[in-house]
């Protein structure tokens, strides 16, 4: 996007670059976002740069490079310095980075609440065969009990939550329960991955001593190209077990030295093209601005939300994120009849109901197909 202007532009101009958002009437963003066309040239040029000009040019020092340009804009965009932030393959890898830095004890207690996509179920399943237990936080409606959350976590050694619920779009409140896990000394990791690009992000104000997200989402990046945000002190207590020559300040030393902060999450070669593009989505999200970005999300659910009978409504009436969660009676199959109608929508296994994902690149028009289409559920 060097060559385009990037100070100003409407969410109507971001969805024209947008390739994919064709016929269809798209509302997976909570799951994928299709890229604009810059965001895909750009990590394409990457690509060529990388490999054309590799017998004149040290691709190391050309990847080397570019890691920490991207890890400066990928910092300033959620409020942290790039030391403190590690390019990850997603949301997922991130959050499996911390599980296996940490130096676990047999009965050290991870808790997580019932909301947690797979990304954050998963790694503490494996943990279990090592003899740390895992407890589960129920919940209701999408939102954590606070006192119930106190009295989880007062023995943690790890708490895991996401600031946006994925099965309800409800907005925990993340400084709050950082604040209460930090009294009773846990660690405290974030699944972040409905936040970037979808509502501002700061994690210096949250406090968390990990964040997981990637730009696949709500951004309109490529896949792959995931971040881990980990807090400088909270860094220096971890060892991670995947290590490689990006992990150690020196790769051929007799003992091994782990570079400052997130930096040690990083192990070897990989290709900095998803993150390159990124960057280009980035630019893309604050030309529009976040502000307007929320507040035009904040218009399209509303709109939805007024054509959802409230017994069929599963997230909050009132505005909390792009993420809408409706009953209905067999949602794989409702997912399957809107396609066929050209409205993408996607199950959820738990509440057993669908998600539309609305997105400011969202219209009017498809969120009024989207509403005609369910009334065939009432």
């Amino acid at each position: 996007m060097a060559d385009r202007d990037v100070d100003s532009m409407t969410p109507r101009e971001l969805r024209a670059d947008v390739p994919a958002l064709g016929e269809a009437a798209y509302f997976n963003f909570g799951a994928h976002g299709p890229s604009p066309t810059y965001v895909v040239e750009a990590a394409a040029e990457f690509i060529a740069d990388h490999e054309y000009g590799s017998s004149t040019t040290d691709p190391y020092g050309h990847a080397f490079g570019t890691y920490e340009a991207v890890r400066e804009r990928i910092a300033r965009f959620v409020g942290a310095e790039s030391d403190e932030i590690a390019l990850t393959e997603s949301t997922t890898d991130g959050i499996t980075r911390i599980a296996g830095a940490v130096d676990w004890d047999p009965g050290d207690v991870v808790v997580r609440t019932d909301l947690e996509h797979p990304a954050g179920i998963l790694p503490w399943k494996r943990l279990e065969r090592e003899g740390v237990e895992v407890r589960v936080l129920e919940t209701e409606g999408g939102r954590v009990d606070r006192e119930a959350y106190a009295d989880a976590v007062a023995d943690a050694r790890l708490v895991c939550f996401s600031a946006i619920t994925w099965t309800h779009g409800t907005r925990l409140p993340v400084a709050d329960l950082v604040s209460v896990a930090n009294e009773a000394g846990a660690f405290t990791l974030v699944d972040a991955v409905q936040s970037p690009g979808q509502v501002r992000m700061d994690v210096s104000a949250w406090g968390a001593d990990a964040v997981a997200a990637a730009g696949h989402k709500w951004t309109l990046g490529p896949w792959g190209a995931g971040f881990l945000y980990v807090d400088r002190e909270a860094a220096a207590e971890l060892a991670p077990r995947a290590v490689g020559y990006r992990s150690v300040e020196d790769a051929n030393a007799h003992d091994i030295e782990f570079k400052r902060g997130a930096l040690r999450f990083e192990v070897g070669t990989a290709t900095a093209a998803a993150h390159v593009g990124l960057v280009e989505a980035l630019d893309a999200i604050e030309a529009v601005g976040l502000d307007a970005i929320e507040s035009r999300i904040e218009t399209l659910t509303d709109r939805l939300k007024e054509g959802i009978p409230a017994d069929r409504l599963r997230s909050p009436r009132e505005f909390e994120s792009g993420l809408v969660t409706v009953d209905v009676d067999d949602p794989e199959a409702t997912v399957d009849r809107l396609a066929d109608e050209g409205i993408v929508v996607r199950s959820l296994p738990h509440p057993d109901a669908v998600r539309a994902s609305v997105h400011a690149v969202s219209t009017e028009f498809e969120v009024d197909r989207l509403v005609d289409a369910l009334a065939a559920e009432w």
